[in-house]
């Protein structure tokens, strides 16, 4: 195997591993507006993920990083043909974290309920924007043979990626939904159960049509590859929401965590060996070939990666591990007093 086509797969493990494990933050941060009614249930639907929700986002962090290192083509014409919705994106994680920190600085009401906006809002702009954004890269872009984007913001706003958008949103909306049922009890988890069943409903039509319609594009690779990973997708969710309703919690979760794993993967079957393609002429598309790093570079990256990697996964399947109880309501109204934070204890 080449070293390109090795980093091509380490691509496709870091945004498997930042979508799969943020999509169900980015799910509770909505949920946060569909289920929490009183302050301290929305303490306890935050305190579900505050212990792994920074861990979580060093995802993206690295697949930035990796894709800078060993695809700088790619790099630069992604990053300057989606510099605006970038930037909402960036946006959006910016006052999600400002608001995660800031939320429990004072008691008032008016300021928690600032901050709760906040945290939807920065929950929102990502769930829908990495979804248009991988739904532009896999339809394709007019691209010029200097690799850069000929076309304007309306360009990006066709509908194969709105589609893809909206099948993200959903999606993050019912992982993070589930996730709560695992994470909570009582009147909580029945609530966020109601919310994973309609969400759930809609993400599957939304994610049927948009995967008939993947297979169906012209110009995507790999066909055979890339029909049996729609298949798996659409099987894992199917099998998520089954247990789902049969009260399965933990085996719901794992299925909502392959379908979006599987999703990501049937995405960049689709494109490879390409990383980006060019409407323009098909000549112009970025490819593994035309867009990595040097063979010195990517050595060194390989080696880090195999060094590293281990030693992260490690920490945070441990982190995971620790916090992995169920979260309860204190019996106080916090609404009548002052509000304490609920918090996930370790396990023992």
């Amino acid at each position: 195997m080449s070293l390109p086509t090795l980093w091509f797969l380490l691509q496709i493990v870091l945004w498997c591993g930042y979508l799969t494990l943020e999509g169900f933050d980015f799910g509770v941060g909505l949920c946060l507006a569909l289920i929490g009614r009183k302050e301290r249930e929305r303490h306890a639907i935050l305190s579900t993920i505050t212990p792994i929700w920074d861990g979580n986002e060093v995802w993206v962090i690295t697949a930035g990083g990796a894709m800078f290192a060993a695809f700088p083509g790619w790099y630069a014409t992604t990053f300057s043909t989606f510099y605006l919705p970038l930037l909402a994106i960036l946006f959006g994680l910016i006052i999600r974290n400002v608001a995660f920190e800031y939320r429990e600085h004072h008691d008032t009401p008016a300021w928690r309920r600032n901050w709760d906006l906040c945290i939807i809002v920065g929950s929102f702009l990502p769930a829908l924007l990495w979804g248009v954004a991988f739904g532009n890269i896999v339809r394709g872009l007019p691209i010029d043979a200097d690799h850069e984007f000929t076309g304007s913001l309306l360009t990006l706003l066709n509908p194969f990626a709105l589609l893809a958008g909206l099948v993200t949103l959903s999606l993050f909306i019912t992982h993070g939904a589930v996730f709560l049922a695992l994470k909570t009890t009582d009147d909580l988890r029945l609530r966020a159960k109601r919310v994973a069943t309609i969400a759930g409903a809609i993400t599957a039509v939304l994610a049927i049509v948009f995967l008939v319609w993947l297979n169906l594009l012209d110009g995507i690779n790999n066909n055979a590859l890339v029909l049996i990973f729609s298949v798996i997708t659409a099987l894992a969710l199917v099998f998520g929401l089954g247990m789902h309703l049969l009260n399965r919690d933990g085996w719901s979760f794992i299925g909502t965590a392959v379908t979006v794993t599987a999703a990501v993967v049937t995405l960049f079957s689709s494109l490879y060996p390409r990383l980006f393609p060019s409407t323009t002429n098909p000549a112009y598309s970025l490819t593994i070939h035309n867009s990595s790093a040097s063979h010195y570079t990517l050595t060194i990256m390989t080696w880090s990666a195999v060094i590293l990697v281990p030693i992260i996964l490690a920490y945070q399947a441990w982190s995971y591990w620790i916090f992995r109880k169920r979260i309860t309501l204190p019996p106080l109204d916090v609404d009548a007093a002052a509000a304490r934070p609920v918090t996930a204890a370790p396990a023992k």
